[in-house]
């Protein structure tokens, strides 16, 4: 547990107060099991807490930087923030996966890259932070970690509607996804898929569920939609 965390705080633009708060919003509970005799804590009870935090201003920042929205399409928009997706990936804009301690069996199975694990660890990173800092010091780490690129990450968790939406709307044709290929063992497996229009395949992507790689692949082919447009 000797690991230096100033580059991290760097990163985040937060110095904990309390150290032992962040070492826990690190430590998966594999770790945890297997360092029983030390007493650690895994970060199940921070997740929780940082996933009320998250929730809040999230719905907070939505309310007032969104005063037209209606309730249903705000609701959306939030679940499309506070993913597991969409967190892992925030998680890995500062490199969270890095830090986080993991059990040598989860380690060795790919854990490090799994984003339950990561997403979890972002959210009890929210929780530490307003124990340490309060609602003012979670509220600049979400703003600045969270609540960017708000357009990209409801393409990133909606592709799916958003691209039948915009195909049905332009009347291209027929749209269909196909699974073409699956790796890894069955703990890990990772599936690859392409979108098509009318057969012709307009994007590709990768994912740990076969959803997740439709989804990916759905984004892909938005992105290259715009770049046309």
């Amino acid at each position: 547990m000797n690991q230096d965390y100033s580059q991290l705080e760097n990163k985040i633009q937060y110095k904990f107060h309390n150290e032992s708060l962040l070492i826990n919003a690190l430590t998966h509970t594999s770790f945890a099991n297997e360092h029983k005799y030390k007493k650690m804590k895994d970060n199940e009870r921070l997740e929780f807490l940082g996933d009320a935090v998250l929730e809040l201003l999230c719905s907070e920042f939505l309310y007032v930087n969104m005063p037209d929205m209606p309730e249903g399409d705000m609701t959306k928009l939030r679940a499309s923030l506070v993913c597991e997706p969409t967190l892992a990936e925030d998680a890995r804009q500062i490199g969270l996966e890095k830090y986080i301690y993991l059990g040598k069996g989860e380690e060795e199975t790919g854990g490090r890259k799994r984003d339950s694990i990561i997403s979890d660890a972002f959210e009890a990173l929210i929780g530490a932070i307003f124990l340490d800092g309060g609602i003012e010091a979670a509220k600049i780490f979400v703003s600045e970690f969270a609540l960017k690129d708000i357009d990209n990450k409801r393409m990133f968790y909606d592709g799916k509607t958003i691209l039948q939406e915009r195909v049905n709307a332009a009347k291209i044709g027929e749209l269909s996804y196909e699974i073409i290929r699956e790796s890894g063992p069955d703990h890990n497996k990772t599936y690859s898929a392409v979108v098509k229009i009318n057969g012709t395949v307009i994007g590709d992507g990768t994912g740990h569920t076969k959803k997740a790689a439709e989804q990916k692949a759905a984004y892909n082919a938005l992105k290259t939609l715009d770049k046309r447009n």
